[in-house]
């Protein structure tokens, strides 16, 4: 008999696993109170970041420190009122990303982002989706020959050790790339690498329909009805009850609500964003995605237009908005480059799940059968969801997964 399974959340990393689960010949429902994509899936860079092989720190240089505490800056900020909930979050972060302790993080979390591209070629071909794809890589802009000069030090170390690879940007390479951008800038890199995509969200729609001509199935349900029945789940949804031998939870920054009616405890914070896109002035074109990297925001010439992105913000999930990086950024934004007004009626806002080890948890609950778990994927949920629903496919229909994923295990939160 074929065997059923529901995967809950519908952005990237669950429709990546619907799929791949699908290919192995399970029965697939695909569950989310939205249409696939419209959360954390739809508002990101547009990058698959093959060179982020390293985790994004928390900082560690104190001076830096107070600096964010005046809580003024465009790549970090945060409501004071809900710092306290946070503390312990955060500590745990800060400590994980002291230099040794992050060095053999990023060993470990290497091999995900290192198949990032290729997973996603297998899905992009797939589903037919070339148009949405640019593969010329992406650049990081420096306004200081000290900070240009520590990232091309990294830069080179993570050539040596990941293959990661990049070309040293001059201010007049930077001229040549982007013509209608101006600033006193020190350099950059180009990463050469990474993929880019006009349109997130049509990506996720595309990688849903595909998985449906599989044969799969979407329908909409709230997660909080998911409870064990007989020797698998059950779940309401909105064509009635549904039953399954196996479910992943992929539901991103709503998963730490979700596993804790089940009994599992894990500490998973959130860092929010915003996104905003804008036209160019007459005839300003940007050519690149790229990163103001001692500002904290990014620009990227998507679809609907040029797509500025902010850092990240420590507030509760269900906080009201406050896109005042936003602000700060189109400020900075528009002494670089020519934009026009403002295309979206309000910021777009999303809310990264993260880890304080800055690895995804990947692999099966430890005190349930048949629950699986796929989320806390930080920055890098969009550049991680075909590896990662490819090794979580891989690990329920009793495959070994093509790498070492124990590093992601639930059980280092749960044991």
């Amino acid at each position: 008999m074929t065997k059923n399974a529901i995967v809950l959340g519908a952005g990237i990393v669950g429709v990546s696993t619907a799929i791949h689960l699908q290919r192995r010949g399970r029965q697939v429902t695909l569950i989310d109170r939205k249409d696939p994509g419209n959360e954390t899936s739809f508002g990101n860079a547009g990058l698959i970041q093959r060179e982020g092989v390293a985790p994004y720190g928390f900082p560690q240089q104190l001076g830096l420190l107070l600096r964010y505490a005046l809580n003024n800056r465009i790549d970090a900020h945060y409501h004071l009122r809900t710092l306290p909930s946070q503390i312990a979050f955060l500590a745990r972060y800060w400590w994980n990303s002291n230099a040794r302790r992050h060095a053999i993080i990023t060993r470990a979390y290497a091999p995900l982002i290192e198949n990032s591209v290729v997973e996603h070629k297998d899905l992009i071909e797939a589903s037919q989706a070339e148009g949405l794809i640019r593969k010329d890589g992406w650049i990081k802009i420096f306004r200081t020959e000290a900070k240009r000069d520590g990232a091309l030090a990294e830069a080179a170390l993570w050539q040596n050790e990941f293959g990661v690879e990049y070309d040293s940007l001059t201010p007049a390479d930077i001229a040549r790339m982007e013509p209608h951008m101006t600033g006193d800038f020190a350099g950059g890199i180009h990463w050469r690498d990474p993929w880019s995509v006009l349109d997130p969200h049509a990506l996720t729609s595309a990688y849903r329909r595909y998985f449906e001509s599989l044969g799969g199935k979407f329908v909409t349900g709230d997660a909080a009805s998911l409870g064990p029945f007989g020797s698998g789940w059950k779940i309401m949804t909105a064509e009635g009850p549904l039953e399954a031998d196996d479910t992943v939870m992929a539901l991103g920054p709503w998963a730490a609500a979700a596993t804790r009616r089940l009994g599992y405890s894990f500490p998973l914070g959130v860092k929010r964003g915003y996104h905003m896109h804008y036209a160019a002035k007459g005839n300003a074109v940007l050519n690149n995605w790229t990163l103001d990297a001692e500002r904290g925001y990014l620009l990227a010439p998507m679809r609907r237009g040029i797509r500025l992105t902010t850092g990240a913000e420590f507030a509760t999930l269900d906080a009201p908005k406050t896109p005042v990086q936003l602000d700060r950024a189109e400020a900075v934004a528009r002494t670089i480059f020519p934009l026009g007004g403002r295309l979206d009626p309000e910021p777009w806002m999303g809310a990264r799940p993260c880890t304080p080890d800055m690895m995804p948890v990947i692999g099966k609950a430890p005190r349930h059968q048949g629950l699986w778990f796929a989320f806390g994927h930080a920055h890098h949920g969009l550049t991680l969801g075909p590896v990662t629903g490819r090794v979580l496919a891989e690990l329920i229909t009793g495959e070994t997964p093509f790498i070492d994923i124990a590093a992601y295990s639930p059980q280092r939160f749960n044991p």
